[in-house]
């Protein structure tokens, strides 16, 4: 199977074996075969960033995945987890929340603990934060921690579970959250990591030397030279 085979549907939704596609000589076009920490490959969309200087990213959306695809993200990032020891998962909205939810069950968990952008009436503003993404650079929204489930982490070995670390933007917010909350987390699980960007960000918040881990790493991708973004092609930026 070509990559130019891949319509836009199709992609995210089957894990290929490990070998399965090579990078093209002439750069990617509209998808990007990475790869899992144990070889085997998925076809991610590419996306151009606003911006302009033209640069892409492989995009997740892990609640369009197929699901061979979330079980095969699950297995690995509860995998990598594990030598952790998490009690408790806390899973970030949106995407983050169907991510979470398995590895904590691959964890042999009873629950996990889900962040919300949605307030109850209960909630405490005390226990909030602003927050955005790349993925929605014009929308700011709060992130709450259900005031119930303060027992719940209370002395726990935690682990903060979320899809994609781009910027590090919400996964700062949330640390200040935790913070408030007094949780400090053992370890930060995506499904993807894009790019190293993320990186600045986590090192400047309250927790600088917790651990990341992901199954996925993707890079940041330039527009190869001699193409335009009528028809674009893709390489991925060194380092």
């Amino acid at each position: 199977m070509k990559l130019s085979d891949f319509a836009p549907e199709a992609m995210w939704q089957q894990v290929f074996p490990a070998g399965t596609f090579e990078t093209p000589d002439a750069g990617f076009e509209t998808c990007f075969p990475a790869t899992l920490a144990d070889g085997r490959q998925i076809v991610l969309p590419l996306r151009r960033l606003p911006g302009e200087t033209p640069r892409a990213v492989s995009s997740l959306i892990l609640n369009q995945a197929g699901f061979e695809v979330e079980d095969a993200l699950c297995d690995l990032l509860a995998q990598q987890l594990a030598p952790h020891e998490p009690e408790v998962v806390i899973g970030v909205p949106t995407l983050g929340l169907p991510l979470a939810n398995g590895t904590a069950r691959r964890l042999e968990h009873a629950r996990m603990v889900p962040l919300s952008t949605s307030r109850k009436f209960w909630y405490d503003e005390a226990l909030s934060e602003p927050m955005s993404s790349i993925t929605s650079p014009d929308q700011v929204k709060t992130i709450y921690l259900d005031p119930r489930m303060l027992p719940v982490l209370a002395g726990k070995r935690v682990a903060l579970v979320d899809d994609v670390a781009s910027s590090g933007k919400t996964m700062v917010a949330v640390l200040r959250l935790l913070k408030k909350a007094g949780v400090a987390p053992v370890a930060l699980g995506f499904a993807m990591l894009q790019s190293d960007r993320w990186k600045e960000a986590i090192a400047a918040s309250d927790f600088p030397e917790v651990p990341v881990v992901a199954p996925l790493k993707t890079p940041l991708f330039d527009l190869v030279p001699g193409t335009s973004d009528a028809a674009p092609r893709w390489q991925p930026m060194a380092g």
